[in-house]
Formats: C-alpha cells, structure tokens, sequence
C-alpha cells in the first residue's frame, strides 16, 4: 500500500494516501484563463513517479531526466509486506541507484528481514525485491515480469497504457502481455509463455532466412545441399590424411639419409658425364686406328723405270729401309690406340657396374624416405589433419543448422498445435479461475451499466497467444471502451490481491474517464470504493474537478476521498512540483 509520495524540492506537493479509495483532484483557478490547462497539473507526473520510484527504467526522454527534475531526489513511502513502513528514493541524476530505508533481504534471500540502517540497490536488484514480495515470484520466472505486471496496476498514459485492456503500451506483443495477464489471473503462465517463445523461434527463423539469401552473410548457414556437398569433400580430404599418418614411419636420422640420397643421385649424374666423354674419345680412338695403315710404295720403281731411271741396289735397299721403319711407326700407332679403346673401355664398364651398385642403394634409400619421413613432417600431416577435420566440424554444424532452419517451420507448427492443445486442456482444468475472473468481471460491469448489459471474460488458447478478451456489449464508443479498461484492471486487480499473486493498489490517470458518460462516472468511482473496501486494497485515481462534478451531480460523494495535494492549472505554483517547465 502506497502511503506518500514527496521530494527534497520545497516546492514540491507532497501526496499522500490511505487504504480504500484516494483521489487526486486538478481544479480550475477562478483567475484562470481559457488557454490555461490542467493536463500540465502533474496529475500523469504524479503516476510516473511512482513508476520511476517502483522501478521503471529511465531514458534521456523520462519525466526525471528533464534538466528542470534531474537533481531532485524524489521518496515514495508504502507498507511492505513483512517489514512494515519502507522508504524509497531515487533521482534522476543517479538513475541506477535506489536508496531504500530500511534494507531488506537480498531477491535470493529466503527470509526476508530488516536492517537497522538504509542500503543503496541497483534498480535491477529492486526490481527483484518487487518481484519476490509484491508478486511472489521467488523462482525463476522467464516471461513474467514485475514491470509488466505493475504496468496494468498503474497504466501509463505515455506509454499508451489506454489504448487496449490487454496491453500496456501500443507496440507490446499479446503474447507477452497475457503470459503476465495469466499469473494474475491465476492461469497456468508458463504454458501461456510458450507461445511468447515459439514466437521468438518464428522471428529468429524469419531473420535467418533472410541471412541465408543473403550474397554474403549466407555463406555463414548456406544451404542443405550445398553443404552436404562441401561435407563430402572435407570427409574425404580428412581420410586421405588419416591413411597417410596410419602409414606414415618416422625415419631415424631423416636427413642424413636424405643426403646420403642426394650424395647418391649426384654421383650417378657424374657418372653419365664421364661416359659422354669417353664414348666421344673412344669413337675418335676408333677412327684413327681405322686410318693408322701401311703406304703403298711399289709404284715407285716402275714408275722411275718409265722414266728411264734405273734404280740400283743402294737406293731399292734404303727404300726397303724407309718401308719397314713405316710399318713400325704404324704398329705402334695402333698398338698405343687399342690400349687407349681398352682402358677406355674398362672405364665404362666399371662406371657401368658403379651405377647398377648405385642404383640399387639409391631405390633403397628412396624406397625408405618414400615409405616414411621426419618427425616435423609427420608432426605436419597431423596438424593438416587437425585443421581438416575442425572444416569438417564446422560443416556439420552449419548442415545440423541448415536443416534446423529448413524444419523449423514444421516443427513451429506441429509445437504450436501441441502448445494450443495444452493450453485448451489446462483451461479446462482450471475452469474454477476462469469461472472467478469472468463473474467478477460481468459482476463489475453489470454495477456500471446494469443487469441486462452482457458483460464477460473470454479466455481461449488462440494460434499464436493466450487471448483473453474483455467484453462489454456496446456500440464501441470511447467511453465504454475506457469501463471495459476500468473493470478488467479492477477483475486482475482484486484477484490478484486476493490469492496472493499482487500488491494491494491500483492506479487509474485521469485519462481513463474521458469521454465516461456521467452516471458510468458516477458507478466507476462508487464501485471502485466499495471493491477497494470490500477486498482491503487501495484505489488512487487521478480526477479534474469537472469531472467530479458530474459525479457528485449523479450522487457521488467524493469528500471523504480526496487526498492532498489539490492540483491546481495555476500557472507558475499550481502544479505538482510547484513551478513549471
């Protein structure tokens, strides 16, 4: 229960309350002019405090952070349940710390319990303590939030809190909305939150297949086919290493072996020079002895005898002389040219022998490098390897998401049926909840606009979210737009106070009752009245005087309900921080 509301500012209207009804009244001055407004009044500022000092998250675009509000630090006084009086501060130029007075458990904390002096908070931490002891969510609770639920107890008119019963402001998905809607109703939320998660499924899809026709970031999923391809390829890549490790044979002294080879491979190649160079020697050696013969001189004598020359015995014997030395110079040409072919010869054959020893000693050496390597070559086949097969790795995630993707249409729908069926059985089964909201919904209605006006609470498990349809028969103007609004907030309200899933408040803006017939203004305010006394909860609505009037005018008697402040549209020290900006 909220009991006052102030702020280190002076100027500021401190506001207070009590149990059962309270109303916040924005009169007109009688120096006021036509232009002057009351919804500058601070009746709406005074609800975003209380959101600001319950939590709510601030922006540059808050109430609190206008350069006019930033350094005023604002408390909200309440009853907490099991501590008793607590007092809460915060400011706008410290948004994320909450002062609370007196420090109560950490949200983990299974006892709750007070210390003697106050203790600053993260406002996430606060949020948690709201949520443990105003809504009794100790465990966890994805899907329900604390905010969310205080943003149907306390509507928000800058967040479009009036727009539709079942929403808190204009963007927000229905799924969310009536998963939290569930757990003040008393339903089976976490059945309701599955559809806020098949939903969140659907989007990621929906962002993923727009990835995956992207140019660029497709190749980050990519198709099914596609990857079955690449996946084959990397497998077979992956084998092929693994057999040459499973062959693989270190080679004790690797490189000396591989000089050896070297060395071996080198000296063949001499080898085959040598012999280029002997072949050509022996072929000239064997042309000359071919050349290397004895000179024909027995046509000399007959020649000179032609000539009438007549050669005697001296000159036929030096002739004989001459001839034979000839020979003998011939002899020993081809004797020194055969020795010369033979060592030639013993040459190419040896060297012969040499490569066919060196032949067979390099096949080894090279059969044994084949067959093996290095320990750093082996150690490099394993680190191939080791990237291969992450390639391999990867590609199978991507296929395992490709064909997630692809399915997940499918599946969404097949879980979306299962979600619905469940919800529609779990429906069934709490029928004595649904029976309660919906009596106590047409039971309020019925106080505003009587008997006969059909009035109820349509609960069903639709395609896509919990629905929960509030329904006042009309011909949909405005202002029973706005009742339906007020009853279904009044129906949550009062069932969650009563089975202990709420707070004990609800706050209405003045907004609510615009364009309210004058009797359905009157019914409202009395109803709100009595419930709040019935059901020992706290009714805060904000009002203009003019407002009041009608209903006074239809039988309301406001007096023993209006709390102080008493607004005013004064220009500069009427509103509720006492000046204007």
């Amino acid at each position: 229960m909220l009991q006052r509301l102030s702020a280190d500012d002076p100027r500021f209207k401190t506001a207070t309350f009590t149990r059962g009804m309270n109303l916040v009244v924005a009169d007109t001055t009688t120096g006021s002019s036509d232009t002057d407004s009351r919804n500058s009044a601070g009746k709406s500022s005074l609800i975003e405090l209380i959101h600001f000092l319950l939590g709510a998250r601030a922006d540059k675009r808050s109430l609190t952070a206008r350069k006019a509000l930033c350094d005023i630090t604002f408390c909200l006084e309440m009853d907490w349940p099991d501590v008793g009086d607590l007092k809460v501060w915060r400011s706008g130029s410290q948004p994320g710390v909450v002062r609370i007075d007196p420090g109560i458990g950490e949200p983990d904390d299974d006892v709750i319990f007070a210390l003697d002096s106050p203790s600053e908070l993260t406002v996430e931490r606060w949020t948690r303590l709201i949520e443990r002891d105003l809504f009794k969510l100790r465990e966890d609770h994805l899907g329900v939030s604390g905010r969310t639920m205080l943003s149907f107890l306390a509507r928000r008119v800058s967040a479009h809190g009036f727009n539709e019963a079942i929403r808190t402001f204009s963007r927000q998905a229905e799924a969310d909305a009536t998963t939290n809607l569930a757990y003040l109703l008393g339903l089976d939320w976490q059945l309701a939150d599955g559809y806020r998660q098949l939903a969140a499924r659907k989007a990621t899809r929906t962002q993923l297949r727009k990835a995956v026709n992207d140019p660029v970031w497709g190749r980050i999923v990519g198709s099914t086919a596609d990857l079955r391809g690449q996946i084959t390829l990397a497998q077979a890549q992956v084998e092929r290493l693994q057999a040459q490790i499973a062959e693989f044979q270190v080679v004790p002294e690797y490189e000396r072996v591989k000089e050896a080879a070297d060395g071996i491979a080198r000296r063949i190649k001499q080898l085959a020079q040598d012999d280029v160079i002997d072949q050509s020697n022996l072929e000239e050696l064997q042309q000359a002895i071919t050349e290397a013969s004895d000179v024909e001189v027995d046509y000399l004598e007959p020649v000179y005898q032609e000539l009438g020359v007549i050669l005697n015995d001296q000159v036929r014997r030096r002739f004989e002389e001459v001839q034979t030395f000839h020979h003998s110079v011939v002899r020993n040409r081809r004797r020194f040219l055969e020795a010369e072919i033979s060592d030639i010869n013993g040459r190419l054959e040896e060297r012969r022998a040499e490569r066919s020893r060196l032949g067979e000693e390099q096949a080894r050496l090279l059969r044994l490098l084949h067959e093996g390597g290095a320990l750093e070559a082996l150690t490099a086949l394993q680190q191939a390897l080791a990237r291969e097969q992450a390639t391999l790795e990867a590609l199978r995630h991507r296929y395992e998401a490709a064909q997630t993707l692809e399915a997940s249409a499918r599946q969404i729908t097949a879980q979306r049926l299962q979600l619905q069926q469940a919800v529609i059985t779990d429906l069934d089964e709490r029928a004595q909840q649904t029976a309660e909201a919906t009596l106590l919904f047409s039971q309020y209605a019925q106080r505003l606009y009587g008997q006969g006006r059909e009035a109820y609470l349509a609960i069903q498990a639709g395609p896509s979210s919990l629905q929960i349809r509030p329904h006042i028969h009309s011909d949909d103007s405005r202002g029973i737009g706005n009742m339906v609004i007020f009853c279904f907030d009044l129906t949550i309200a009062v069932l969650a106070h009563r089975h202990g899933r709420g707070p004990d408040f609800l706050i209405h803006d003045s907004h609510l009752f615009d364009g309210v017939d004058d009797r359905q203004l009157a019914a409202a305010l009395t109803l709100a009245a009595d419930v709040a006394n019935e059901e020992g909860i706290q009714y805060i609505a904000t009002l203009n005087s003019d407002d009041l009037d009608k209903a006074a005018r239809r039988g309301f008697d406001a007096a023993p309900y209006v709390r102080e402040p008493r607004l005013t549209d004064a220009m500069e020290t009427g509103g509720l921080f006492g000046f204007r900006f």
